[in-house]
Order: C-alpha cells, then sequence, then structure tokens
C-alpha cells in the first residue's frame, strides 16, 4: 500500500434512516489519515429516507430495486468502484460510527503481505468490547454449545468471549461482518460475496474462502467502531435465518457424516433452550426441520 492508503466504503442499508446518519457523520474523524476515495450507500430498496439522506451526505447511492441481501448489496456497491484507484474497501453496517484513526489503524493491519482483511475491535455506544471473533465451525464445538451453552464451552465454542484475545491484534478465522477492510488484490482474488445467505453466515463464507487462498484475517484493536447490532438476538425471523444459515455454510465446506452430526448438534441445542421457552429457538428449530418454513428471500 502507498504511504497513504486509498479506501471506499461500501455501507449497506435497508430502512436505516435512523442510524444511517450518526454513520456518515463518523466518517470524517474515523478517515483521518487515510484517503477516502468514495463512500458508497447499496440500498435494498429502502422505503425511509436512507437514500435521500445518503445523497445529502455527499455519498453515492446504488439501488438494487429490492431487498437482496447483505451480501448482494455489498457486491453491487463493490462493483460500482473503480479497484485500479483503491487500495482497500471497507465494508459496513449502517449502524456502525467510526471512532477517530480506526480506517488509518486497519490500514496499517493491511501492509504486511498475505493480510487480505482487517477487522476492528466492535464496541456498544456504552464502550463495552462486543465478542466479535470466531473460530472456525466444527461438529466437537456445536455438540458443546448445545449441552452448555456458547459462553461456557470455551475453546471448543465458537465464539470467543476471552475478554485478553481482544486486547491484542491477531489472526483470526473469520469475525462479525459488520466492519471488514478488504485489500483490494484480496476482494479480486476471493471473488464475490455469497448471496444465496441473504443475511448471516456471508461473512464466515469470505472469510474461509480468504484462508482457502492463504489470505490472513488480523484483528487490530486499535481500530475501534461502534456497532449496535443485535436483533438477531430477538427477531424471530433474523434468528431462524440465522440458524440455518451456519448449517448450510457448513454443508457447503464439509462430508455428509460430519454435516449431519453438525446439524443434529445445532437441532439439539435450539431445541433445548426453545423447550426452556425461548422464542427464537422455537424459530430455529421449525426452520430446521420443516425446510418449507426456511426463508428464500428477504420480506420488503
Amino acid at each position: 500500500m502507498p504511504d497513504t492508503p486509498r479506501i471506499a466504503i461500501v455501507i449497506v442499508t435497508y430502512n436505516s434512516a435512523r442510524v444511517l446518519p450518526d454513520c456518515l457523520s463518523s466518517l470524517t474523524a474515523g478517515a483521518r489519515g487515510i484517503r477516502l476515495s468514495r463512500v458508497v450507500v447499496a440500498d435494498n430498496a429502502s422505503k425511509d429516507d436512507s437514500v435521500a439522506l445518503a445523497v445529502r451526505a455527499g455519498a453515492v447511492p446504488v439501488q438494487l430495486g429490492r431487498n437482496a441481501g447483505y451480501a448482494a448489496a455489498i457486491n453491487a456497491g463493490i462493483a460500482s468502484l473503480d479497484l485500479e484507484e483503491l487500495d482497500a474497501v471497507l465494508v459496513l453496517n449502517p449502524d456502525c460510527r467510526l471512532r477517530e484513526g480506526a480506517l488509518a489503524a486497519l490500514a496499517a493491519a493491511l501492509r504486511p503481505p498475505g493480510r487480505g482483511i482487517a477487522v476492528p475491535r466492535l464496541v456498544s455506544p456504552e464502550g463495552h468490547t462486543h465478542a466479535s471473533l470466531r473460530r472456525a465451525p466444527t461438529v466437537r464445538g456445536a455438540v458443546a454449545e448445545a449441552l452448555v451453552g456458547g459462553r461456557r464451552a470455551g475453546l471448543l465454542g465458537e465464539v470467543i468471549y476471552d475478554p485478553r484475545r481482544y486486547e491484542r491484534p491477531g489472526p483470526a478465522m473469520w469475525a462479525t461482518g459488520a466492519a471488514m477492510l478488504v485489500a483490494v488484490p484480496a476482494v479480486r482474488d476471493i471473488g464475490p460475496w455469497e448471496e444465496s445467505f441473504l443475511l448471516y453466515s456471508e461473512e464466515t463464507d469470505f472469510a474461509l474462502r480468504a484462508a482457502d487462498r492463504s489470505w490472513t484475517l488480523w484483528y487490530e484493536p486499535d481500530a475501534v467502531i461502534e456497532h449496535v447490532g443485535g436483533e438477531a438476538k430477538t427477531n424471530t425471523m433474523l434468528a431462524a435465518l440465522l440458524t440455518t444459515n451456519r448449517v448450510r455454510l457448513f454443508r457447503r465446506r464439509r462430508g455428509r457424516l460430519a454435516s449431519a452430526a453438525f446439524y443434529l448438534a445445532v437441532l439439539a441445542g435450539e431445541a433445548l433452550r426453545a423447550a426452556a421457552g425461548r422464542r427464537t429457538s422455537r424459530a430455529a428449530v421449525v426452520a430446521l426441520v420443516r425446510p418449507s418454513r426456511r426463508l428464500r428471500a428477504l420480506p420488503e
């Protein structure tokens, strides 16, 4: 990368007028130290003022015309860019706010050869660090999470909860896709994001495909971005989609026996929590056992 990295930002929106202004206004401080070439707002047919707000803030709207999902909007946003003029592309949720110098810290993390993706420390608006880093999905991990829950699964679980891990930079298998800086050579090499997932697991798929091609995902705690998020914890539709996509992704990468074991472990875990009264787990169980009830397209 040159001394002053050239970065474009692709923000994916869907009825995001409530959070988008804060996201856009944070870019001035967040981009300090880099050359911000373009801000693209890839909009999934919002019914609110998301597009108008983007235009007023000087962003370039890319309108998909339908609610095509996170990956499809990312692909459309990247397709609108001239990659020859860029060093990296930041993929960003609209409910994120960049802290000062966040982009420069992420860009610096991509300088060493072989690093294709850099991810920040994600924090809540109150300043609490989100557990955003992940291990590769495994059958043992799914069984442990089913029996004792993700936080108690320890080193077997997919989510990395150890707070000490978030204090130091280093590689990870994948991370929450709310904010990812991807080097342009990696963008070209990895290829488009997988649009069939609609929401959730598309970032897992992208990061694992990056690792397949020897690109490292690097966590940089000096880059701090606020992220609200959390809808999948309360929204039954999103919770069901998240769970079924986890199983779909595993099946894409592993054999029949391992995939069957992973499916049964995830199903058992959701069934146990559904029996305890968790509404989101009930929705996940229905989607897992009744393919006809699975979401094929996002609601408009």
